[in-house]
């Protein structure tokens, strides 16, 4: 009763500040993969002509959300009645001041049916954006179809929608009741796209920005990694457009968006190795796009370390599985599996295709034997999920130095103690 409370009270005080406030524009991002990537994208493309309001952290859930909206921080002790009183009193002054922002990006997360449907009781977006529709959490949501109506929520209670066409099914605009829908992509089906003139691994892509709303393509560079992390991009430079900034702005603005750590985000290894540092998370989405991109690299030696997806239900096995048949022995020198679930489903998948897999129970040891197999001018793909997997820590150990940890995810103090705990089982 009284999360429930609280979390009424919070989100009234966020309809106060847009009713006090009705001059700032409020976006939100859901989606089953990319959210924060894109959130902090659109930000880095807005602030070239707005000030804006965005939480770098992952802020979604029902009480953090209206917290990062209003600029407040999360109490250390929620428990707390007077650190609760503390914050009411802040949302209050937050209403009466002069609104010192333009815009405020938020993300809307769900891990059960009906959270980000109950996101649209208390806000009324001026834009979504939808990253994704794929598995996630698929132990509450048990097949897509459901996954797909809670995150096209979004679209329906904004005033308008920008949908990433290549990553949500195209059966699934049945769900869809708002008419004012836009889509972004990789290809000249969307309306806002990305053409892609060169690469290299130092300097990440150029090519052109196509806008619809524009009569010619914007020349862009992004220092990124990966067709998703384009996909973030266009899909920031497109809710720009919408909020008229000109080419000159957005075009600017997308050469400054760079990779948040754990996502795509490129590391120096040992040795003159490269390091794909996706380690935030996993889903069968995302790591299916981050193995095609190891893929894509033009090196002597590519390795492949897959942790468990987690959250997945009754659709682990399966999802392991299709991923265990994605390794390409043509391609990958070593799979490295780290978890129970990529040992039993993944790693027998992956043997079937050619590959040379190893397993193993934590991230620590995996990062000891890639650092035994790992060769000069090599590639290394970590990713996994972050609960109780940690591939960060498996990436540690074959940094070129270690004052480049700090560029890792879950490093704080809490977070290293929480996973020296961990690792102190085995």
């Amino acid at each position: 009763m009284f999360k429930v409370y609280i979390q009424k009270k919070l989100e009234n005080y966020v309809k106060a500040y847009f009713k006090a406030h009705p001059e700032v524009k409020l976006i939100v991002v859901a989606g089953s993969v990319g959210k924060t990537s894109t959130k902090l994208a659109i930000g880095t493309v807005l602030s070239e002509r707005f000030r804006v309001r965005v939480h770098e952290g992952n802020h979604n859930a029902e009480l953090s959300a209206p917290l990062a909206i209003l600029g407040i921080e999360y109490p250390e002790d929620i428990k707390n009645i007077f650190a609760w009183l503390a914050v009411f009193k802040a949302a209050k002054l937050r209403i009466k001041q002069p609104a010192d922002v333009d815009v405020v990006i938020q993300e809307v997360g769900s891990d059960r049916i009906g959270q980000i449907p109950h996101a649209g009781t208390y806000l009324k977006p001026d834009i979504a954006v939808i990253t994704a529709v794929s598995p996630e959490h698929m132990e509450f949501f048990g097949n897509i179809d459901i996954v797909a109506q809670e995150e096209l929520a979004a679209a329906n209670f904004s005033q308008s929608a920008i949908i990433n066409r290549d990553d949500i099914p195209g059966r699934y605009a049945n769900l869809l009741t708002n008419s004012n829908i836009s889509t972004y992509g990789m290809g000249a089906s969307a309306e806002y796209y990305f053409v892609e003139d060169d690469f290299t691994i130092q300097d990440g892509y150029k090519g052109k920005l196509i806008a619809k709303d524009w009569d010619e393509p914007v020349d862009v560079k992004l220092k990124l990694l990966g067709e998703q992390s384009i996909r973030t991009a266009v899909g920031a430079a497109a809710v720009a457009v919408k909020l008229g900034m000109n080419s000159t702005e957005v075009g600017r603005g997308m050469n400054k968006i760079t990779a948040a750590p754990g996502r795509m985000q490129l590391l120096r290894g040992v040795e003159d190795t490269i390091i794909i540092d996706d380690t935030y998370n996993s889903s069968p989405l995302a790591a299916s796009s981050a193995l095609k991109t190891l893929y894509s690299l033009s090196v002597p030696q590519k390795i492949a370390v897959l942790g468990d997806m987690n959250e997945l239900g009754e659709t682990s096995l399966i999802e392991h599985q299709t991923l265990g048949r994605m390794c390409d022995p043509n391609q990958l020198a070593w799979v490295v599996t780290v978890g129970n679930e990529a040992e039993k489903y993944l790693a027998p998948a992956a043997r079937q295709q050619g590959c040379q897999v190893k397993s193993f129970k934590h991230a620590l040891e995996a990062g000891a034997f890639v650092h035994s197999v790992l060769e000069k001018g090599g590639a290394v793909l970590f990713k996994g999920s972050q609960g109780n997997i940690y591939l960060e820590e498996a990436a540690k150990v074959i940094l070129h130095s270690t004052e480049e940890e700090s560029r890792l995810v879950r490093q704080s103090q809490s977070w290293l103690q929480r996973k020296s705990n961990f690792f102190s089982k085995f």
